[in-house]
């Protein structure tokens, strides 16, 4: 019987999973739907789930966080509860975005300084001329070394 295998991508963190998720749809970061990557984001926790992976704390806090915000999208403004610290107004989907937007320079950057440490590897240094044999040098009876002229 031959086995099942199952390629599964590894993800540094939930910010990484979300850019993931923006990436497969094709959308820019500002024009997503969070209320559709909110579902694709426990769908992948569920599949998870099911491959018995660890969970880290801060995909269940994304997690969190996306039913957060799509209960407030969902709920007609009048009936959405007034949260403590949170301004009337105030959209949680644009702090969301913020660390999308800052997260993928990071990445992006990483990805710059990895390109330019494989160039690098390329690079071989020109090393100093080894010393040939070494010259004897005739001195004169003083002990010092005779000149040669130019």
């Amino acid at each position: 019987m031959t086995d099942y295998k199952v390629k599964f991508e590894v993800f540094e963190g939930p910010l990484d999973l979300l850019l993931y998720l923006i990436k497969k749809e094709e959308v820019d970061i500002y024009e997503v739907n969070l209320t559709q990557l909110a579902t694709q984001f426990i769908e992948y926790l569920d599949v998870m789930r099911v491959l018995d992976l660890d969970i880290a704390g801060e995909f269940l806090v994304m997690a969190a966080t996306l039913m957060y915000i799509k209960s407030r999208e969902l709920l007609p403004v009048d009936q959405q509860a007034i949260v403590e610290g949170e301004e009337e107004g105030e959209d949680p989907r644009w702090e969301l975005i913020r660390q999308l937007v800052e997260y993928k320079k990071f990445k992006d950057a990483a990805a710059r300084l990895q390109t330019l440490e494989f160039r690098q590897e390329e690079v071989y240094p020109r090393l100093p001329a080894k010393p040939g044999p070494s010259v004897k040098k005739s001195s004169n009876s003083r002990g010092c070394s005779r000149r040669i002229p130019r």
